[in-house]
């Protein structure tokens, strides 16, 4: 007996988009089997239909048209790879409503409308499958949603996004400048003519909002994430963070605290021979802490045609295995019906508790030390280690301090103190230390 394949419809046909034909097209037969029947990309949807992308697309009706996916019938399953807000958020809804279930690697749009859309499908019983949109492929929405279904998830430590890590990594080999690697990195087409999103972390912040929801069973709030981004490190604080035993990398941590979150985005140093230190590249890697499972580590490409595709692909394969036993929809997308997600705050940055590196650009004369010890005491703030070396007489060199535990909102004043004392020249860099991630 011949097995109707399963119809699908592509909107967005760059980088990912192509993976995905070309997955479909090369890796069919075995698709096939494991989905237990053929799946076929019937119609593309883009704004360019004339860029060759160096494949052949066979059957597949290529269209600038987005019509033709979302009101053809035969259509089961649309795949959304355009990102941003809008009009993917209308697409998706648009393909919700009439009864098709939904791929999409679109971080952002599940991050502020992921609610919205949920809802949606969860009304209309259809499926949505988003584990391209985080960590490309790395299987941490199905582990999260599925496999570690039977264990309480306390805490997350994410590196999720391959750009800033490329720049760090490079940062930290090679001693240049984060300008310098940035320009580079554009180049070699790593990062976006515009890379805000990435290295002002914003994406990871996306990213962090969507594992929240799937590690702690909570509402999205990506809007309150403390965010922070890599521009202000510079290759001084890198080798800094090297002398006393330090990696830096940019970090999306999350911890469940019952009746609050805590969730944030920044720059952490964490020490050189901690796992996450050796996460290099573009490479992601994603660190819980289970209640029963304790620790337990996730590493693979974050980004990228091929590894996002597959992704991509993986949630096609889980749909069509699904309609295979019926039309009920088995796993919900968070992992739990929406209405049973906690709404639960956000913890701001003001009372969080941590150790501190602080970089201070000072005159060198004599008792400036003392004046900056003075401050940190002021704001009950106590010095673990000093770090002062150059000694060139009336110009400002680097006075670089590790504190122990101490109240951000008291590291925070003590900044301000220090950044309006006369012998200070800029404004001091201030980096949170982890010192046992996980």
């Amino acid at each position: 007996m011949t097995v109707k394949p399963l119809q699908v419809g592509l909107i967005g046909f760059g980088t990912i988009g192509t993976g995905v034909a070309r997955l479909l097209r090369t890796h069919r037969r075995e698709i096939a089997r494991r989905a237990g029947r053929p799946i076929v990309l019937a119609t593309i949807a883009d704004l360019d239909v004339t860029t060759d992308r160096g494949i052949r697309l066979g059957r597949t009706k290529l269209t600038s048209d987005v019509r033709a996916v979302l009101e053809d019938p035969a259509i089961e399953v649309v795949i959304e790879l355009i990102g941003g807000y809008e009009p993917a958020r209308k697409y998706v809804l648009q393909a919700i409503r009439a009864g098709k279930d939904v791929v999409t690697a679109n971080k952002a749009l599940l991050a502020v409308h992921g609610e919205e859309i949920v809802a949606a499908a969860e009304r209309h019983g259809v499926r949505l499958g988003f584990e391209a949109s985080v960590g490309g492929g790395i299987p941490i929405v199905r582990a999260l949603r599925e496999s570690l279904a039977g264990d309480r998830t306390a805490a997350v430590y994410g590196i999720v996004n391959g750009t800033c890590n490329h720049i760090l990594t490079t940062m930290s080999r090679e001693g240049r400048g984060f300008g310098e690697v940035l320009a580079e990195a554009q180049r070699l087409g790593l990062a976006e003519a515009n890379p805000a999103m990435d290295v002002d972390g914003v994406d990871s912040a996306h990213k962090l909002a969507i594992l929240t929801a799937l590690a702690f069973g909570v509402r999205p709030r990506v809007a309150d994430i403390p965010t922070e981004g890599i521009r202000h490190i510079e290759a001084v604080d890198i080798a800094f963070a090297g002398e006393l035993g330090y990696t830096i990398k940019l970090l999306a941590i999350a911890k469940d605290h019952g009746d609050a979150v805590e969730a944030r985005v920044h720059p952490t140093m964490i020490p050189r021979e901690h796992l996450l230190a050796d996460v290099g590249g573009n490479f992601n890697a994603l660190l819980l802490r289970g209640a029963a499972l304790g620790p337990h580590l996730y590493y693979g490409q974050g980004a990228g045609s091929l590894p996002t595709a597959t992704a991509v692909v993986a949630d096609l394969v889980a749909i069509s295995r699904d309609r295979a036993v019926g039309s009920a929809v088995r796993v919900p997308p968070w992992g739990m019906p929406q209405a049973t997600l906690r709404d639960v705050r956000v913890l701001g940055l003001a009372d969080l508790e941590s150790e501190y590196y602080l970089r201070v650009m000072a005159l060198d004369r004599p008792g400036v030390l003392a004046r900056i010890a003075g401050v940190l005491g002021r704001f009950d703030i106590s010095i673990a280690a000093v770090i002062q070396r150059e000694r060139r007489a009336g110009t400002s060199v680097p006075v670089v301090i590790r504190t122990h535990h101490a109240r951000e909102r008291n590291v925070v004043r003590a900044l301000s103190a220090l950044d309006a004392l006369e012998v200070v020249r800029g404004r001091p860099v201030c980096v949170r230390i982890e010192e046992e991630p996980g």
